[in-house]
Order: C-alpha cells, then structure tokens, then sequence
C-alpha cells in the first residue's frame, strides 16, 4: 500500500486505469476522503461494501466530474436542482435525483434514485476528467472508513482505518493534503416539488433557499436511503458526551472562547465554525491515538455548518 503526494498528472492518469480496471482508490475531497471505484463495474463497487463492512441496501454517492454529466444518471432533473448544481457544483452538495438506466441497484441499495455530486477538489477533478477520457462515467465514492466510524480527513487516516482490507498489488490512496470542509455533504433530494435537506453540511438551507426561491426543510420521515442517515454513525472508539460534565482525563472539545476544564485533555479549541468542521474528525481520532475513553464536546450554536456539526455529533453521541 503506498499514497502518492503531490500527484503529477501521469500518477493520477495511472490512478484513472487503475479504476478503469476495477481497483479501489482513496481520493481527496473537499468534504471528506472517499473510498472510489468505477461506478458501473459491480464487481469493483462489491469491493467498496466488503471493505467498509457497509449494508447492502445502502446506496453510494456518484461523483461526476461536471454538471453537463447529470443526464447520464438521472432523468427528470427539475429546474431547482439545476439551479444549485450551477451554483455549487464543484463544492459540497449531493443532488438525489431519480436514477437512469446507467445508475444500477448495486449503486443505488435497490432503489429508483441516485445520489450525485461533483467535488471541490483539484486533485480528484483532474482524476475524474482522466477517467472520463478512458471511457468513464463515474465513480463510487463513500467515505473511506470503516461503516460507521469516524471520517477520514487525510490520507493517513485512510489509511489507518481501511489500509489493512485494500489489495496492495492494485488499490492505492491519492495524498490530496487536509480536507477543507471535514463534515460530509449536505444531502438534497430533488425528486419532489421542494428541495428537502437529507443530511445537513455546508450548503445550508439559507443558500438553498437563495439560489431556488424554494424553502427547504430536513426531513426526518424521508423513506429514501442516503449516507450517514443511522441514527447512530460517525463514532470513534470513545465515549461521545455532549455538554458535559468532564471528568478527569476526558478528552475535550469546544471553541476557543470556553475554557478547558480541571483534568480534562484538551483535544480542539477551533476559532469558528468553519475550523470546528474542519478539525472535528481529526481530534475525534486523536482521542482514540491517545486512548482516551471519553470525548466531551460542547455544541457549537447556530446555523448554517453549525447545523451539520450538530448533527454529526448527536449521531456519533448515539
């Protein structure tokens, strides 16, 4: 197993066949690290289940390498969705889409909708445009992590956390630096007459509403599956505790401005919200490093990414 930093244009070229052949790479995103395969080799996308030891009627999101690629996975895409898609593709947002014939059950957990996105990340860009030069349309890219756990937000976390079931001979991990964002994201499914927010990120609903004139809210009753939609995902080894109290030797994590208490291991002290996304998987891991059997951390307050960091640690409290 070996990453490649600083991939030059031929490394990620190579990376391109060797999806085009059926093997694994963990790619860089803005969000978080995702664990790719060719999205229409079954074979290959069986790997990413086996791997993570990930639910079979979970789906998986198709990243795609622009826009103008949408109709080759979805069909009666509403003018909304275009709207957002233009204004935030590259960048974190997954549109749930009804699927096209391309977009199998194998992608899909059986169902007639497909989830996609376009990533903000140069490296993965480039791979994207040179697998779509050797004839590919996409690729399969959940988290790379174990079902479950905590996110990867650099390459060696990928490594650490799924290096030991990936095939030395073939799979490889792209080293893409820190991801940007660090949370997951945001999840909207187009398929009704209103955007509905599935899984709260850095597209909030203020922006959704600005770009559509339409008002989105998160449903919870949603029957379709999509990523980090259990109740209970996200968790390190520790304990998550949310507000406290902090004993002695617990991990802790709030903002700068909130003091460490007496005894406890102060693991983040992030100055806005968008480095308390960005960092939070990270020092979640850290805990685990270190050994520590609890992690308190202080919720930051209100909206927009503050909403997905809310979520993300009331799923990993669970």
């Amino acid at each position: 197993m070996f990453a490649i930093t600083n991939p030059s244009l031929s490394a990620i070229n190579s990376a391109a066949k060797s999806l085009i052949h059926g093997a694994l790479v963990g790619i860089p995103t803005e969000t978080v690290y995702g664990l790719a395969a060719d999205a229409e080799n079954e074979a290959a996308v069986a790997r990413i289940y086996s791997v993570k030891g990930r639910p079979q009627d979970h789906p998986v999101i198709v990243h795609i390498g622009s826009m103008y690629q949408l109709n080759k996975w979805a069909i009666n895409i509403p003018d909304y969705a275009l709207k957002l898609a233009r204004e935030y593709w590259p960048g974190p947002m997954t549109l749930i889409l009804e699927r096209s014939e391309l977009a199998k059950d194998f992608i899909t957990g059986g169902q007639e909708t497909v989830g996609l996105r376009v990533p903000a990340h140069v490296i993965t860009l480039a791979l994207l445009e040179e697998f779509h030069k050797l004839g590919g349309n996409g690729i399969a890219a959940p988290s790379a992590n174990r079902f479950g756990a905590v996110s990867p937000t650099n390459a060696e976390a990928v490594l650490s956390e799924v290096g030991e079931f990936l095939d030395a001979s073939q799979d490889l991990i792209i080293d893409g630096g820190q991801s940007l964002v660090g949370v997951e994201s945001t999840i909207i499914d187009c398929t009704e007459e209103f955007p509905i927010i599935l899984r709260p990120g850095a597209i909030s609903i203020e922006m959704i509403f600005g770009t559509t004139g339409l008002i989105s809210k998160p449903n919870k009753d949603s029957k379709i599956r999509v990523s980090g939609s259990l109740e209970q995902h996200y968790s390190p080894k520790a304990k998550i505790s949310l507000g406290g109290p902090v004993a002695r030797g617990s991990g802790f994590i709030a903002l700068i401005e909130i003091d460490t208490p007496v005894g406890s291991v102060r693991l983040a002290s992030p100055q806005t919200l968008e480095e308390f996304a960005r960092i939070l998987y990270s020092a979640l891991r850290e805990a685990d490093v270190r050994g520590i059997q609890e992690i308190v951390v202080m919720p930051p307050d209100g909206d927009g990414i503050a909403i997905a960091i809310r979520d993300r640690l009331a799923r990993a409290a669970r």
